[in-house]
């Protein structure tokens, strides 16, 4: 299946770094994305990988999309957190369109994880059909828990709907670091290796024709509709926040009466 590898196009990343696609096999097409130190989801990133995905779609032959990053340690480091609080509509505008995007995109997607992906960035990775591993080094995780960030219902329900309740629990409760063996033991990757590998994959896969119906989107889009509903509805969620903060507040003072109540009576 493998053959040499075509450049076709790049996109820029304004801030500095591109997104290079190539295609090393037919219908095959690989977005490599280089933005240092270590990919940031910031919003010109995100739009540019966008981007990438429509040109393949608009303008190609429809097929397979393998993301990857072109700086060796890091698939991606997750999400610039002081760029994510304080940038107008990054989130519904940049991060969540191309969460979204990649989700019911109408072709076969593969994350080819060949360095770190923490966070944000495993949840972008999360977005695809599949995702592919290096078996030799970095780590997948979700470390929310111990930076005190919560975590908004896209980023949630994505886990919930394509891991196990343990597995599930492991990412966010825990914070746990999986490495490859692990990952792929625990359903988080389908797969071990580099590009060889993913073509392998694909090819015994035959991911490469099954978009040909037109339907391939739409399936997607009903099998991951609740993530997708969050995705497309995020206002809800500011809503939804500032009702359970009222509740909680209640909550608090009404256990607390309920403490000191029983401090008086116990004398304590």
């Amino acid at each position: 299946m493998s053959q040499a590898v075509e450049a076709l196009f790049e996109v820029p990343i304004t801030s500095g770094g591109k997104v290079l696609c190539t295609r090393p096999a037919p219908k095959v097409y690989v977005l490599e994305f280089t933005s240092q130190p270590d990919n940031r989801l910031k919003t010109d990133f995100c739009q540019a990988l966008h981007l990438a995905l429509d040109i393949i779609e608009l303008r190609y032959p429809h097929g397979v999309v393998i993301t990857t990053s072109g700086i060796q340690k890091f698939y991606s480091n997750g999400l610039d957190l002081e760029h994510a609080s304080w940038t107008p509509g990054f989130f519904p505008d940049a991060l969540y369109a191309l969460w979204r995007r990649l989700l019911i995109y109408p072709m076969p997607t593969i994350a080819l994880m060949n360095g770190h992906a923490f966070a944000g960035a495993l949840m972008l990775a999360m977005m695809h059909d599949y995702r592919i591993m290096n078996p030799h080094k970095g780590f997948v995780c979700l470390n929310e828990v111990d930076l005190g960030v919560p975590l908004k219902p896209p980023m949630s329900s994505i886990f919930r709907q394509k891991m196990s309740p343990h597995t599930y629990r492991s990412l966010v409760l825990e914070g746990r670091r999986f490495k490859s063996l692990d990952a792929l033991k625990e359903g988080i990757v389908d797969g071990l290796g580099g590009l060889e590998e993913a073509l392998k994959f694909i090819d015994e896969s035959k991911l490469q024709t099954k978009s040909d119906k037109g339907v391939y989107g739409e399936l997607k889009r009903e099998m991951w509709r609740e993530t997708v509903y969050y995705l497309e509805n995020h206002g809800e969620d500011s809503t939804r926040q500032l009702e359970w903060t009222l509740a909680r507040t209640k909550e608090n003072a009404i256990r607390d009466k309920r403490v000191k109540a029983w401090e008086a009576k116990a004398k304590l």
